[in-house]
């Protein structure tokens, strides 16, 4: 069952954004995406809040997780969120194997 955690990254005159651009621009990013158990590392941009970032952060399972967490990378990642002066809210989910129901497919065009 994989697990994703969205990561709400928040600060003051852009420096969200100057986070994630030098979290990619350093491959941080692409380190962690070739990370063993990574499905997905984005970031995005809310439209209505300039001084937040969100990362979807998906993984196989929580031993990839915990892998990723003793990593080296991890001191880097601190490191940048202490430079930027960011701060974290946390939203975790697991999985649903079922898949989309029926009774939603119809609101879904693909």
């Amino acid at each position: 069952m994989a697990i994703t955690v969205n990561i709400y990254y928040s600060g003051v005159n852009g420096n969200a954004k100057k986070f994630a651009e030098e979290m990619v621009a350093s491959g941080v990013v692409g380190d962690i995406r070739a990370e063993d158990g990574n499905l997905r590392y984005e970031y995005f941009f809310p439209m209505n809040d300039r001084e937040t970032v969100l990362l979807i952060d998906s993984w196989k399972d929580q031993r990839s997780i915990d892998a990723h967490h003793a990593s080296p990378m991890m001191a880097r990642i601190i490191e940048l969120r202490e430079k930027y002066d960011l701060h974290m809210k946390i939203e975790r989910y697991m999985s649903d194997e079922t898949g989309v129901p029926e009774t939603d497919k119809a609101f879904v065009r693909e």
